[in-house]
């Protein structure tokens, strides 16, 4: 009763940030597409989550997790596939700042490490909803979504450092720590519930993702204002 109501509490901080960052980006934007996509970007992430989480801190208040399985099964693969759109969403987010033109085959492989990555999530090998699913498709259906996500790290680095973007400077870092808390979790959590510890310090990655591009914008309509 007690995990549950310290994750109901963390859980609803978490989803009502980034969701509300996320309106306001889409609300306020001004005109720029960038942070209009990065709000949209934002509410596809908590909606996505919640899926997950509220399933999950439902079981905890009542008859706990055994009794949920299919619930919190169902709910991981919308979160996985919210994940990866959330993803390329972030991609089309650095062509925009960055306005990269061209670059189809670019855009070809992420599309295609994303199109990978649903059509793993919606094998039946996946066993979402049995209390043991296997851990081999657990691996298997992540390695796009890390390639993916590695390639968007590298992007990031590359362009920040090429045109000084001070704004976006820790962007790379929060997915590496996204990931680098991620992993760890899908790997071993199933044989070691602790693990699952490290779920806290990932959603505060993405948190601090969502607060880049929404300072980004205060920025911008603040230097707006300005002239």
């Amino acid at each position: 009763m007690i995990q549950g109501i310290m994750e109901g509490l963390f859980d609803a901080l978490y989803l009502s940030t980034v969701i509300t960052l996320g309106i306001l980006m889409v609300k306020n934007h001004r005109g720029s597409r960038q942070h209009l996509l990065f709000g949209v970007m934002a509410i596809t992430l908590g909606a996505g989550d919640a899926f997950h989480l509220a399933p999950r801190v439902y079981a905890l208040l009542t008859e706990g997790l055994a009794h949920h399985t299919a619930a919190l099964g169902t709910g991981k693969l919308i979160t996985s596939i919210t994940m990866t759109v959330f993803y390329v969403l972030l991609y089309h987010v650095w062509r925009l700042r960055y306005q990269v033109r061209g670059r189809l085959g670019l855009t070809l492989i992420i599309y295609g490490l994303a199109a990978a990555r649903v059509v793993l999530c919606l094998l039946p090998q996946n066993a979402w909803t049995s209390p043991a699913p296997p851990l081999s498709f657990a691996i298997w259906r992540n390695i796009p979504f890390a390639l993916m996500g590695l390639m968007i790290i590298l992007l990031f680095h590359t362009s920040v450092k090429e045109q000084g973007d001070h704004a976006f400077r820790h962007m790379a870092l929060t997915i590496i720590l996204s990931f680098a808390f991620y992993i760890p979790v899908v790997l071993f959590a199933d044989r070691f519930p602790l693990v699952g510890i490290l779920m806290i310090p990932k959603t505060c990655a993405y948190v601090w993702t969502v607060l880049i591009g929404y300072l980004d914008m205060r920025t911008a309509h603040k230097e707006k204002t300005i002239t």
